[in-house]
Parts: structure tokens; C-alpha cells; sequence
């Protein structure tokens, strides 16, 4: 069971992701100390591994850093639900090994500490707390390869053996 970080807004950008006064190491557990403390300085105090975030439209955009991606991974959470992804950082997700959601009403029909359970191939968010099932389209078969083996570099290597 994972719970539910909701921010009902759009455009949530990768300087609020993790800001860049911050971005002198890519050591993720370092990073993870500064995860979303633009956007809500208390989150780091309220995460927990394996938690999730839900958000609006166009999550990720401005600038196509990695770091994003490894502060959110660092902080522990398991995934990021959002209406849409800024494509550099969607993509940027899948080269890291990291699996987004990408959900046209969650961010409505999921409210901020939800207990949520996340069916990754058949495709089903189902909120414990208000009873909803939420379905999305599961992620494509090469997408899941890399994931499953960790990120791309490390995709490469086992395809290139």
C-alpha cells in the first residue's frame, strides 16, 4: 500500500523537482534531501518508500535534468501519477529505470493521503480509502524492459551482453 502526495496543479517543474542550487552531485540520497522543497518544504518529513505522487498536466517540465528524476527515486517514491509528463522528463523516468503513470482524472479522484495500491500490468490504481478504481494504460513492453533492468545503461549492457 502506498500513500498518495496530491498536488492539484499543473506545470509542477523540475526546478521544484529538486532545485538547482542543489545539483553539484548525483548522488541520489543527497539529492533526495532537497525532493520538492520548492513546491512543499515539508515533504521530505512526510515521505515515506514507496509512496506515490499525483499531480496535473505537463509534470516534469523545464529543464531536462536527470537529477529530477534521482531525487524523486533517492526520496523513495515508487512512482509519479500525473494527467501528462513534459516529454524530456517522461522519457528521462524510463532511461532511470523509474515508472510514470500517466492518468486523466487521478489527480481529481485521489485526495493527498489516500492509501493506494498500484497494478503496474493490468493497469489499476485502486484507491483504498474512497473505494475507486482508477485504470490508465500500462507502459509498453520496451519501456518495461528497461525499467525492469534498471535504467537504460543498464539495459544496454545486458542486451549488448
Amino acid at each position: 500500500m502506498s500513500k498518495a502526495h496530491v498536488y492539484k496543479r499543473d506545470h509542477i517543474n523540475t526546478d521544484e523537482i529538486i532545485p538547482a542550487r542543489y545539483l553539484n552531485t548525483d548522488d541520489e540520497k543527497e539529492l533526495a534531501k532537497h525532493c520538492m522543497e520548492d513546491l512543499d518544504a515539508g515533504f521530505m518529513k512526510k515521505v515515506s518508500k514507496g509512496d506515490v505522487i499525483v499531480s496535473g498536466e505537463d509534470f516534469g517540465c523545464g529543464s531536462s535534468r536527470e537529477h529530477a528524476v534521482w531525487s524523486l527515486r533517492g526520496a523513495g517514491v515508487q512512482t509519479i501519477i500525473a494527467r501528462t509528463f513534459a516529454r524530456i522528463f517522461y522519457r528521462n523516468a524510463i532511461n532511470c529505470g523509474f515508472y510514470t503513470i500517466e492518468s486523466k482524472d487521478a489527480v481529481e479522484r485521489i485526495n493527498d493521503g489516500d492509501e493506494v495500491q498500484i497494478d503496474y500490468q493490468a493497469g489499476i490504481i485502486e484507491d483504498k480509502t474512497n473505494g475507486q478504481r482508477i485504470e490508465f494504460r500500462p507502459l509498453p513492453e520496451f519501456a518495461l524492459e528497461i525499467i525492469r533492468d534498471g535504467g537504460l545503461l543498464e539495459h544496454i549492457k545486458k542486451v549488448k551482453g
